[in-house]
């Protein structure tokens, strides 16, 4: 079952998190990274499918997000400055204590849209930490519309400062995103064909909030700094890494962004890239019709990824 709310102290920050306890007995242990404008808890479904195939997982909020909280960190920003490298330093932190209560599993970071961005970034910085790694529904393929995009936002701190919401950022992507979806039925459609998922969404009052310039900036700084030869060459070449996308998600070119992740890090010498698109699926595939064939999916792969015990 996933756990009511709890705390870890890291930082001058409290990090809410949730737990579910491996209902077999346990293979692995997996932490999710979530996305934009959401919360862990939203999570729940997936850790606990997790669980009984036997995963601890935790999950926690990132700053500016959900239920965690910190003097600099208001809903919409991961912090005053410093904003990447402390929600980094949260990922390490949650494996650091899920590894100190079930010491000797290998650890799976797993991470959707935004929440692949840290995922990818923690595992470049904490190489040794980590023993695969899942990249769901991110976009890292931005090239020169991502630092087209940066310019503006610098413009618009320069402008009003960071701390206030993008005026052009939300425009560019969830309004975009939205309006691209044929006959819409809400603004938010684009995040999955379920009607009951999107309004739950919808009602959410952790959901959907306008981001700060800062969070924006940091944004892209994570998309452009984990591919960076440099850091990339700071992983193993077989470290097991899983793709997922879907061809119906206009926030990664209808997966076109996922596949080009995948020739990327292939191209860079990457072995153990496992790759999917789900063609009947939007943007949250763990929130679509086919969330329990995917999940299982993913499952399977975990248990290829930390072997036999």
């Amino acid at each position: 079952m996933f756990s009511d709310t709890r705390r870890l102290a890291i930082a001058e920050a409290s990090l809410a998190y949730h737990h579910a306890e491996a209902t077999h007995p346990a293979r692995g242990i997996l932490l999710i990274s979530h996305g934009l404008a959401e919360h862990s808890k939203r999570y729940g479904h997936f850790a606990e499918a997790m669980a009984a195939r036997g995963y601890h997982v935790y999950a926690h909020d990132h700053r500016g997000h959900g239920e965690t909280t910190a003097p600099d960190a208001p809903i919409g920003r991961f912090a005053q400055r410093d904003g990447v490298e402390r929600v980094i330093g949260d990922i390490i932190a949650m494996r650091a204590q899920a590894a100190s209560r079930h010491p000797d599993l290998k650890v799976i970071l797993f991470g959707h849209s935004m929440g692949g961005l840290i995922a990818l970034n923690a595992a470049i910085t904490a190489p040794a930490d980590f023993d695969a790694v899942a990249v769901w529904n991110s976009n890292f393929a931005v090239g020169l519309a991502g630092r087209a995009a940066q310019a503006i936002l610098i413009a618009e701190r320069m402008l009003k400062g960071s701390d206030l919401p993008s005026g052009l950022l939300p425009k560019l992507t969830f309004a975009a995103w939205g309006r691209s979806i044929s006959n819409r039925r809400t603004e938010f459609d684009w995040l999955s064909h379920m009607p009951g998922e999107v309004d739950r969404y919808v009602a959410d009052p952790l959901c959907g909030f306008d981001a700060s310039v800062s969070l924006w900036l940091d944004v892209f700084e994570l998309t452009f700094r984990a591919l960076q030869k440099v850091h990339l060459d700071r992983l193993r070449r077989d470290l097991p890494i899983h793709l997922v996308g879907g061809a119906q998600d206009p926030a990664t070119e209808r997966g076109k962004a996922v596949l080009w992740l995948s020739n990327h890090l292939k191209r860079q010498g990457f072995s153990r890239i496992s790759t999917e698109i789900y063609q009947d699926m939007r943007h949250e595939t763990l929130n679509e019709t086919r969330a329990e064939a995917a999940i299982a999916a993913f499952a399977d792969w975990c248990d290829g990824a930390v072997g036999k015990r």
